[in-house]
């Protein structure tokens, strides 16, 4: 409610410029939901300009025209949502192995596909990777596992999201520079 009280107090004076701070968090998906189509409709409707922080990436993702990433203070990349994830260039894949192998010898079955995948990273039995076109690539990367012996439980195949872009300017993960701030 107080999320609620707070967006509400702001816009009261019919305010051309809507500044909010982390303002879904705590919500259930419910109203998440309901205050994500409330702000679409006030800058769509209204002309009402929010200017949003958030560390849910999904969020500035659905309602953003224009995203900046903030890196200890600075600005390390901006543009549209869809200008960033396009500039990552194909798919992410998550493949889950039925056991932690060397990454040598995972690299070496995927050497032989012809610079099919690239940004290839093994972390213990999940091997993650970037490919053009993942939905009818994946079926060639996991019969090659296969037949070098290397079994897949699960696999995955996601457009870009803006996490993969935080993650390609930043270099870690969100808890990782939470936890950095914290060490300082």
């Amino acid at each position: 409610m107080q999320r609620k009280l707070d967006a509400a107090m702001g816009l009261i004076h019919q305010p051309q410029v809507l500044f909010l701070d982390e303002p879904t968090t705590g919500l259930d998906p419910e109203v998440r939901a309901d205050m994500w189509r409330e702000l679409a409709r006030l800058a769509r409707e209204d002309g009402l300009t929010v200017v949003l922080t958030t560390h849910y990436l999904e969020e500035a993702d659905h309602l953003a025209q224009h995203v900046a990433i903030i890196d200890h203070g600075q600005i390390v990349v901006e543009g549209t949502p869809e200008g960033l994830k396009a500039q990552l260039r194909g798919d992410a894949i998550q493949v889950e192995l039925t056991e932690a192998l060397p990454e040598s010898s995972i690299r070496a079955v995927l050497s032989s596909l012809n610079g099919m995948l690239r940004e290839v990273a093994v972390d213990g039995r999940v091997l993650r990777a970037r490919m053009d076109s993942g939905a009818s690539e994946l079926p060639t990367i996991l019969a090659a596992l296969d037949t070098a012996g290397i079994h897949a439980l699960t696999a995955t195949v996601a457009r870009p999201s803006l996490d993969d872009v935080y993650l390609r300017h930043t270099g870690r993960s969100y808890s990782k520079a939470e936890h950095k701030e914290d060490i300082r």
